[in-house]
């Protein structure tokens, strides 16, 4: 029984520190709906005009509705726990810079590039950015915690 429950453990689990290397990539598209910005504003509770009301929004320097940053920030997370390093790590720190803004019908393109690892602190630096066609609509940089194997 034991065994049977550290093969699932094993086949759930991300990449473990010993697996990493400086330049690994990973990468996550999403297109943004309008209902994903809805549901994201009713999450969150941020409900700014500028991403839910039309009139309102075609009057702001975007001249129209925007996806929240912080929803387009989330891809970025979903590349960090789902496949690089993937399950089992913990987010330690964020950056992050807005460029440009994020419309319903975008198709975002989040990725993560291993820069640095520090093995004696388990902490891997990942330069992450997220980009609408060639357009980079936001970058940073995570800290994530990465389990060593055994």
């Amino acid at each position: 029984m034991a065994d049977q429950k550290a093969a699932l453990m094993d086949e759930l689990h991300g990449h473990y520190l010993e697996d990493l290397e400086v330049g690994m990539t990973a990468l996550y598209a999403k297109t943004v709906s309008e209902a994903d910005i809805v549901l994201f504003a009713g999450i969150s509770g941020d409900i700014n005009p500028v991403h839910l009301n039309h009139e309102f929004a075609n009057e702001t320097m975007f001249e129209g509705p925007i996806a929240h940053g912080v929803l387009t920030a989330s891809f970025i997370s979903t590349v960090v726990g789902t496949k690089l390093p993937g399950p089992g790590c913990i987010y330690v720190t964020q950056t992050l810079t807005f460029r440009a803004p994020v419309r319903a019908g975008d198709t975002v393109q989040a990725r993560a590039t291993i820069a640095k690892i520090d093995p004696e602190k388990r902490r891997v630096t990942l330069d992450t950015v997220c980009s609408v066609g060639e357009t980079v609509v936001l970058d940073g940089e995570a800290v994530v915690m990465v389990p060593r194997r055994n």
